[in-house]
């Protein structure tokens, strides 16, 4: 798996290019925001546990403030004039962060960082994180698996891989960030409605209530 993303890397990140038709006018490099182009919907009922969210761990190739695409299988490039503000395995855990207390599915949500006590632990992983530029105008393509663990027993509750595929509506990078923005969105809906399927009882449930 290195050496697939090593070898898409040193092939195609030097060609990546604002605009992938080959009409490239921007000599200025672009910096992109990833947003949440969901919505919070409050559960219907709440889990008493308090989940602690770790950091989202990210795919060496996307650990990067770079813009991923793929013209074809097998091969990853950069944009060169298009460039994320935050790194996606960062943004998106502090996306996933917000989501999870807006909504309300568990008594407490944290950082695992915050020093509270929590019974449960989310764990993310950003696997992939590109355009899907084979054809125009391609899709955003993402791959993101998750894991929620008891704390006290150490044992698996449940993990599940998310994937989207969103068409773009621009054969650019704009038009991939667009689609990135409704990808995250989704998957951010789709973590949300898995997390209300897990038991909501169970002897590892404590008050854990932030100050």
């Amino acid at each position: 798996m290195k050496s697939y993303l090593i070898a898409g890397m040193l092939a195609l990140s030097l060609s990546g290019c604002f605009s992938l038709t080959g009409n490239n006018k921007a000599s200025e490099i672009t910096t992109y925001v990833l947003e949440d182009g969901g919505n919070a919907t409050p559960a219907t009922a709440i889990n008493p546990r308090t989940l602690l969210v770790l950091d989202t761990a990210t795919n060496a190739f996307y650990n990067t403030d770079s813009i991923a695409f793929s013209r074809a299988p097998g091969t990853l490039g950069l944009y060169q004039y298009a460039r994320w503000a935050d790194r996606p395995g960062k943004r998106l855990g502090e996306l996933l962060l917000t989501r999870l207390e807006a909504d309300h599915i568990f008594a407490t949500v944290a950082s695992s960082g915050s020093g509270i006590k929590g019974n449960w632990v989310l764990d993310t992983s950003l696997l992939a994180f590109y355009h899907q530029a084979s054809t125009a105008p391609g899709s955003a393509h993402v791959e993101l698996r998750a894991e929620v663990t008891d704390l006290r027993t150490r044992t698996l509750i449940a993990r599940k891989l998310f994937i989207q595929n969103v068409p773009a509506p621009t054969y650019n990078a704009a038009g991939a960030v667009t689609a990135f923005n409704i990808a995250t969105g989704k998957l951010l809906d789709d973590i949300g409605a898995w997390l209300q399927t897990l038991p909501t009882k169970g002897s590892d449930v404590t008050a854990n209530k932030l100050p």
